[in-house]
């Protein structure tokens, strides 16, 4: 296989063979490619017995392998890690194999990381991707608890921001200033992994059906139409007026099977970057200041920040398509 430092690549091997069908000699040539005469003659060779195929690279995996790891032994290694969750240097000596062997067989079957397993049912992650644009969106909401005007005990003393907590609310609950919590809608893209999302006083249907307006608008802006949306079995998403909304719209409603909050990945791992670069990033004083931080917030991941799915670019490079990846 090549590689960066090859002195030949297929238009190289192609140039040495019209060089030789010329009629000069393949010694001259190598010294002129700076090859040896050895691997001249081994593409010269392998053109005129294979022609235009042969200069082309091989995979360098062997023929046989009579030392690799009998079938049921690696079986029984992949058996391991799935029902118990165990790792190399565990199942080595319940098998008696070296902890690099079964690090080996365990990459090979893609289990090396505990990542790549469902937890519950130990199968292997089935990951997918929508063909284009607007194929499928998923839409889910995140419960985070308000923040009293003044900050929260994040940033002060606990008697401080109870103090706050009194001044910014007259609710009570058994002499205890309720706060709340508010809630955020999100949407995202499939394919792109565009992302809208809102913070809302609440998660019923109507709140759920005005949000996905908005989202649907802007996701319309940025020349995407939308065919399917993907939720969760929240009583909101239950609802037939949400589904009618949907429908009206020419948009297909689908929900995830109870408990396999996996189906709906997408949205659920935009979840956790939301808290983690935003909701979490810095001690907010007011539920306003942090509220207000998500638009700037949205803007970075949509049309900055570096996706690992998207091979290091943003969302926003998928949306126009520059490089013609979706039809």
């Amino acid at each position: 296989m090549s590689h960066r430092n090859a002195r030949l690549t297929v238009f190289g091997r192609r140039l040495l063979v019209e060089r030789v069908r010329s009629g000069r000699p393949v010694a001259h040539v190598a010294a002129e490619m700076g090859i040896s005469r050895a691997t001249a003659h081994k593409w010269v060779r392998r053109w005129r017995t294979e022609g235009d195929a042969g200069l082309h690279d091989r995979s360098s995996r062997p023929l046989t392998t009579p030392r690799r790891t009998p079938a049921g032994i690696e079986a029984r290694v992949c058996d391991l890690r799935r029902t118990r969750k165990l790792g190399p240097a565990r199942i080595g000596p319940v098998l008696g194999l070296p902890a690099s062997t079964v690090h080996r067989i365990l990459a090979r079957h893609g289990l090396n990381r505990l990542a790549f397993l469902d937890r519950p049912t130990g199968q292997a992650i089935r990951r997918y991707e929508r063909a284009r644009p607007g194929e499928l969106v998923h839409v889910d909401i995140k419960k985070l608890g308000n923040i009293p005007d003044g900050g929260g005990h994040k940033v002060m003393d606990r008697r401080t921001a109870m103090d706050n907590k009194l001044a910014t609310t007259s609710r009570r609950k058994s002499c205890h200033p309720v706060i709340g919590y508010s809630f955020i809608h999100s949407a995202v893209d499939d394919h792109s992994r565009l992302a809208y999302s809102e913070v809302l006083p609440d998660e019923r249907q109507h709140t759920a059906i005005a949000f996905w307006h908005r989202a649907n608008a802007f996701f319309a802006a940025h020349g995407i139409t939308v065919e399917r949306v993907l939720t969760d079995n929240g009583s909101c998403y239950k609802s037939k007026q949400f589904t009618q909304a949907l429908t009206t719209a020419g948009i297909t409603h689908k929900k995830i099977r109870p408990y396999r909050p996996q189906t709906n990945g997408k949205v659920e791992r935009f979840n956790r970057t939301l808290l983690d670069e935003w909701a979490y990033l810095r001690p907010y004083t007011s539920n306003d200041e942090r509220t207000q931080a998500l638009a700037d917030f949205l803007h970075t991941y949509n049309h900055h920040r570096c996706h690992t799915a998207l091979d290091g670019h943003p969302p926003i490079s998928r949306v126009n398509n520059a490089a013609g990846q979706y039809t």
